[in-house]
Protein backbone atom coordinates (compact mmCIF):
# COMPACT_ATOMS: atom_id res chain seq x y z
CA UNK A 1 0.00 0.00 0.00
CA UNK A 2 2.45 2.29 0.92
CA UNK A 3 6.22 2.46 -0.37
CA UNK A 4 7.80 5.29 1.43
CA UNK A 5 7.35 5.20 4.65
CA UNK A 6 8.85 7.83 7.48
CA UNK A 7 8.60 6.78 11.48
CA UNK A 8 8.99 9.02 14.47
CA UNK A 9 11.20 6.88 16.70
CA UNK A 10 12.08 8.12 20.57
CA UNK A 11 13.31 5.49 22.21
CA UNK A 12 10.35 5.07 23.91
CA UNK A 13 7.73 2.50 23.48
CA UNK A 14 5.14 4.58 21.45
CA UNK A 15 8.40 4.62 18.77
CA UNK A 16 7.94 1.23 18.90
CA UNK A 17 4.92 0.73 18.51
CA UNK A 18 4.84 3.25 15.29
CA UNK A 19 7.39 0.76 13.73
CA UNK A 20 5.36 -2.12 14.21
CA UNK A 21 2.18 -0.21 12.66
CA UNK A 22 4.58 0.89 9.66
CA UNK A 23 6.25 -2.67 8.91
CA UNK A 24 1.88 -4.14 8.55
CA UNK A 25 1.13 -0.89 6.44
CA UNK A 26 4.38 -0.66 4.26
CA UNK A 27 4.72 -2.29 0.72
CA UNK A 28 6.74 -5.45 1.07
CA UNK A 29 9.52 -3.93 -0.59
CA UNK A 30 8.88 -0.57 0.80
CA UNK A 31 11.58 2.51 1.56
CA UNK A 32 11.68 3.01 5.58
CA UNK A 33 12.92 5.41 7.32
CA UNK A 34 13.58 5.59 11.22
CA UNK A 35 14.04 9.16 12.16
CA UNK A 36 14.26 10.96 15.71
CA UNK A 37 14.53 14.89 16.46
CA UNK A 38 16.88 16.10 19.57
CA UNK A 39 17.17 20.27 20.39
CA UNK A 40 20.74 20.82 19.51
CA UNK A 41 21.61 23.98 19.28
CA UNK A 42 18.02 25.33 19.26
CA UNK A 43 18.65 24.87 23.20
CA UNK A 44 19.95 27.72 24.77
CA UNK A 45 22.47 26.10 27.22
CA UNK A 46 23.34 24.05 24.25
CA UNK A 47 24.38 26.93 21.47
CA UNK A 48 27.18 27.98 23.56
CA UNK A 49 28.44 24.50 23.60
CA UNK A 50 29.23 23.10 20.37
CA UNK A 51 30.58 19.91 22.93
CA UNK A 52 27.07 19.40 24.18
CA UNK A 53 25.33 19.44 20.73
CA UNK A 54 27.34 16.77 19.68
CA UNK A 55 27.33 14.53 22.63
CA UNK A 56 23.65 15.08 22.03
CA UNK A 57 23.65 14.23 18.13
CA UNK A 58 25.88 11.35 18.99
CA UNK A 59 23.21 10.14 21.16
CA UNK A 60 20.16 10.89 18.94
CA UNK A 61 22.41 8.47 16.33
CA UNK A 62 23.22 5.58 18.99
CA UNK A 63 19.00 5.68 19.57
CA UNK A 64 18.32 5.44 16.11
CA UNK A 65 20.96 2.19 16.31
CA UNK A 66 19.38 0.69 18.85
CA UNK A 67 15.85 0.55 17.77
CA UNK A 68 16.55 -0.77 14.15
CA UNK A 69 18.50 -3.62 15.92
CA UNK A 70 15.86 -4.00 18.54
CA UNK A 71 12.47 -4.25 15.89
CA UNK A 72 15.20 -6.09 13.64
CA UNK A 73 14.52 -4.02 9.99
CA UNK A 74 16.31 -2.29 7.51
CA UNK A 75 15.62 1.03 6.98
CA UNK A 76 17.94 4.58 6.80
CA UNK A 77 18.26 6.68 9.68
CA UNK A 78 17.74 10.43 10.07
CA UNK A 79 19.20 12.30 13.30
CA UNK A 80 18.12 16.02 12.62
CA UNK A 81 17.47 18.70 15.24
CA UNK A 82 13.80 20.26 15.48
CA UNK A 83 12.07 22.54 17.59
CA UNK A 84 9.35 19.95 18.26
CA UNK A 85 9.39 16.08 16.97
CA UNK A 86 6.22 16.60 14.89
CA UNK A 87 7.00 19.66 13.15
CA UNK A 88 10.26 18.05 12.47
CA UNK A 89 8.29 14.83 10.97
CA UNK A 90 6.14 16.90 9.05
CA UNK A 91 8.78 19.10 7.21
CA UNK A 92 11.00 15.34 6.20
CA UNK A 93 7.92 14.03 5.67
CA UNK A 94 7.77 16.72 2.49
CA UNK A 95 11.48 16.84 1.71
CA UNK A 96 11.54 13.15 1.59
CA UNK A 97 8.30 12.52 -0.68
CA UNK A 98 7.01 10.16 2.09
CA UNK A 99 3.38 8.55 1.71
CA UNK A 100 3.13 7.29 4.91
CA UNK A 101 3.88 8.97 8.39
CA UNK A 102 4.16 6.95 11.22
CA UNK A 103 3.90 7.59 15.23
CA UNK A 104 2.87 6.52 18.04
CA UNK A 105 0.64 7.41 20.98
CA UNK A 106 2.32 9.60 23.92
CA UNK A 107 3.43 8.37 27.10
CA UNK A 108 -0.11 9.36 29.10
CA UNK A 109 -2.04 7.71 26.83
CA UNK A 110 -4.40 5.52 27.81
CA UNK A 111 -3.20 1.38 27.22
CA UNK A 112 -4.65 0.51 23.95
CA UNK A 113 -5.94 4.03 23.11
CA UNK A 114 -4.71 6.30 20.61
CA UNK A 115 -3.87 9.92 21.80
CA UNK A 116 -1.25 12.08 20.86
CA UNK A 117 0.16 15.46 22.29
CA UNK A 118 -0.63 19.19 21.53
CA UNK A 119 2.40 19.69 19.36
CA UNK A 120 2.51 16.44 17.75
CA UNK A 121 -1.18 16.94 16.81
CA UNK A 122 -0.49 20.50 15.42
CA UNK A 123 2.22 19.48 13.22
CA UNK A 124 0.67 16.74 11.77
CA UNK A 125 -2.36 18.82 10.49
CA UNK A 126 -1.24 19.81 6.90
CA UNK A 127 1.37 16.68 6.47
CA UNK A 128 1.63 15.97 2.60
CA UNK A 129 0.66 12.47 3.29
CA UNK A 130 -0.99 9.72 5.30
CA UNK A 131 -0.65 9.59 8.69
CA UNK A 132 -1.07 6.30 11.18
CA UNK A 133 -0.73 6.51 14.69
CA UNK A 134 -0.05 3.43 16.76
CA UNK A 135 -2.17 2.84 19.60
CA UNK A 136 -0.36 2.08 23.30
CA UNK A 137 1.23 -1.36 23.50
CA UNK A 138 0.79 -1.88 19.61
CA UNK A 139 4.11 -3.46 19.44
CA UNK A 140 3.50 -5.81 22.44
CA UNK A 141 -0.15 -7.05 21.25
CA UNK A 142 -0.23 -6.99 17.33
CA UNK A 143 -1.93 -9.58 15.66
CA UNK A 144 -2.43 -9.35 11.91
CA UNK A 145 -5.79 -7.44 11.31
CA UNK A 146 -9.01 -9.71 11.60
CA UNK A 147 -11.36 -6.57 11.31
CA UNK A 148 -10.60 -3.65 8.99
CA UNK A 149 -12.86 -0.46 9.99
CA UNK A 150 -13.65 2.10 7.46
CA UNK A 151 -15.82 5.50 8.38
CA UNK A 152 -17.89 5.52 5.44
CA UNK A 153 -20.40 7.95 4.04
CA UNK A 154 -19.74 7.88 -0.09
CA UNK A 155 -17.77 11.10 -0.17
CA UNK A 156 -14.79 10.77 -2.34
CA UNK A 157 -12.43 11.11 0.98
CA UNK A 158 -14.62 7.87 2.04
CA UNK A 159 -14.10 5.97 -1.00
CA UNK A 160 -10.08 6.63 -0.83
CA UNK A 161 -10.44 5.36 2.94
CA UNK A 162 -12.48 1.59 1.26
CA UNK A 163 -10.11 1.29 -1.46
CA UNK A 164 -7.12 1.26 1.09
CA UNK A 165 -9.01 -1.20 3.09
CA UNK A 166 -9.21 -3.15 0.20
CA UNK A 167 -5.35 -3.21 -0.72
CA UNK A 168 -4.86 -3.99 3.11
CA UNK A 169 -7.75 -6.73 3.64
CA UNK A 170 -6.17 -8.41 0.15
CA UNK A 171 -2.78 -9.03 1.89
CA UNK A 172 -3.85 -9.80 5.21
CA UNK A 173 -7.52 -12.12 4.54
CA UNK A 174 -8.94 -9.48 7.16
CA UNK A 175 -12.95 -8.56 6.28
CA UNK A 176 -13.91 -4.94 5.94
CA UNK A 177 -16.55 -3.39 8.30
CA UNK A 178 -17.70 -0.05 7.47
CA UNK A 179 -20.00 2.34 9.03
CA UNK A 180 -21.96 5.36 7.97
CA UNK A 181 -22.77 7.68 10.78
CA UNK A 182 -25.90 10.46 9.61
CA UNK A 183 -25.99 13.35 11.67
CA UNK A 184 -28.32 16.51 11.57
CA UNK A 185 -26.69 19.73 10.27
CA UNK A 186 -26.72 22.56 12.83
CA UNK A 187 -28.56 24.23 10.56
CA UNK A 188 -31.76 21.58 11.37
CA UNK A 189 -31.99 21.98 14.98
CA UNK A 190 -33.69 24.84 16.57
CA UNK A 191 -32.92 27.24 19.26
CA UNK A 192 -33.03 25.18 22.46
CA UNK A 193 -30.95 21.79 20.79
CA UNK A 194 -33.51 20.24 19.05
CA UNK A 195 -33.95 18.96 15.64
CA UNK A 196 -36.59 20.84 13.86
CA UNK A 197 -37.54 17.67 11.63
CA UNK A 198 -37.63 14.23 13.38
CA UNK A 199 -39.39 11.98 10.73
CA UNK A 200 -36.30 12.99 8.39
CA UNK A 201 -33.92 10.95 10.44
CA UNK A 202 -35.36 7.19 9.74
CA UNK A 203 -35.33 8.49 6.14
CA UNK A 204 -31.39 8.95 6.27
CA UNK A 205 -30.75 6.13 7.90
CA UNK A 206 -32.58 4.26 5.49
CA UNK A 207 -30.58 5.71 2.54
CA UNK A 208 -27.19 4.98 4.26
CA UNK A 209 -27.73 1.41 5.25
CA UNK A 210 -29.15 1.34 1.13
CA UNK A 211 -25.62 2.59 0.16
CA UNK A 212 -24.02 0.14 2.52
CA UNK A 213 -25.64 -2.57 1.22
CA UNK A 214 -24.31 -1.91 -2.22
CA UNK A 215 -20.86 -2.16 -1.37
CA UNK A 216 -19.14 -5.36 -2.75
CA UNK A 217 -17.66 -7.49 -0.09
CA UNK A 218 -17.82 -4.97 2.69
CA UNK A 219 -20.18 -5.32 6.15
CA UNK A 220 -21.73 -2.05 6.07
CA UNK A 221 -24.50 -0.53 8.70
CA UNK A 222 -25.79 2.81 9.36
CA UNK A 223 -26.12 4.65 12.98
CA UNK A 224 -27.70 7.81 14.15
CA UNK A 225 -25.34 9.91 16.25
CA UNK A 226 -21.82 12.39 16.61
CA UNK A 227 -19.46 11.17 13.57
CA UNK A 228 -16.54 10.98 16.45
CA UNK A 229 -18.34 9.89 19.26
CA UNK A 230 -19.77 6.87 16.65
CA UNK A 231 -16.52 5.78 14.85
CA UNK A 232 -14.78 5.79 18.47
CA UNK A 233 -16.96 3.17 19.18
CA UNK A 234 -16.84 1.19 16.55
CA UNK A 235 -12.63 1.01 16.31
CA UNK A 236 -13.54 -1.31 19.86
CA UNK A 237 -14.28 -3.70 17.64
CA UNK A 238 -12.06 -3.38 14.56
CA UNK A 239 -8.05 -3.61 14.30
CA UNK A 240 -7.60 -0.80 12.60
CA UNK A 241 -9.74 1.98 11.75
CA UNK A 242 -9.38 3.62 8.19
CA UNK A 243 -10.85 7.13 7.84
CA UNK A 244 -10.11 10.18 5.28
CA UNK A 245 -9.00 14.02 6.12
CA UNK A 246 -11.57 16.84 5.27
CA UNK A 247 -12.61 17.43 1.92
CA UNK A 248 -11.65 21.24 1.77
CA UNK A 249 -8.04 22.75 2.59
CA UNK A 250 -4.77 22.64 0.96
CA UNK A 251 -4.32 20.05 -1.84
CA UNK A 252 -2.26 17.17 -1.05
CA UNK A 253 -2.28 17.99 2.51
CA UNK A 254 -3.89 15.89 5.35
CA UNK A 255 -6.18 18.23 6.67
CA UNK A 256 -7.64 17.53 10.36
CA UNK A 257 -11.13 17.75 11.03
CA UNK A 258 -13.27 17.61 14.33
CA UNK A 259 -14.02 13.76 13.68
CA UNK A 260 -10.30 13.03 13.24
CA UNK A 261 -9.20 15.13 16.36
CA UNK A 262 -11.49 13.57 18.00
CA UNK A 263 -10.31 10.01 17.21
CA UNK A 264 -7.05 10.58 17.91
CA UNK A 265 -7.88 11.23 21.58
CA UNK A 266 -11.05 8.09 21.75
CA UNK A 267 -9.93 5.84 18.96
CA UNK A 268 -9.06 2.49 20.61
CA UNK A 269 -7.29 0.85 17.64
CA UNK A 270 -4.77 1.51 15.18
CA UNK A 271 -5.95 4.67 13.25
CA UNK A 272 -4.77 5.39 9.11
CA UNK A 273 -6.09 9.35 8.00
CA UNK A 274 -5.80 10.01 4.34
CA UNK A 275 -4.74 13.00 3.03
CA UNK A 276 -6.54 14.93 0.26
CA UNK A 277 -4.76 13.73 -2.33
CA UNK A 278 -5.64 9.87 -2.06
CA UNK A 279 -9.54 11.17 -2.28
CA UNK A 280 -9.06 12.81 -5.19
CA UNK A 281 -6.86 9.90 -6.83
CA UNK A 282 -9.96 7.73 -4.93
CA UNK A 283 -12.35 10.00 -7.11
CA UNK A 284 -11.13 10.01 -10.47
CA UNK A 285 -8.75 13.29 -10.46
CA UNK A 286 -6.02 11.86 -10.98
CA UNK A 287 20.05 18.58 3.23
CA UNK A 288 18.24 20.22 5.67
CA UNK A 289 20.89 21.52 8.16
CA UNK A 290 22.06 19.61 11.60
CA UNK A 291 20.86 16.01 9.94
CA UNK A 292 22.57 12.88 10.04
CA UNK A 293 21.54 10.23 7.48
CA UNK A 294 22.66 6.52 8.23
CA UNK A 295 21.77 4.31 5.33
Amino acid sequence: MFGNVLVGVDGRQGGRDAIALALRLGDPDRTLTLAHFYSGALRPSHAISPALVREEREASEKLLEDERATAGVDGTLISATGSSPGRGLHELAEERDADLLVVGSCSHGAFGRVMLGDDTREALNGAPCAVAIAPSGYARHRTPPGKIGVGYNDSPESKAALATARELAAATGAAIHALEVVSLPSYAYGGIGMPIYGAGIEEMLNEATSRMNTLHDVVGHAVYGLTGEELAAFSNDVDILIVGSRGYGPVKRLVLGSTANYLERHARCALLVLPRLAASHAAGEGQRAGVTVTA
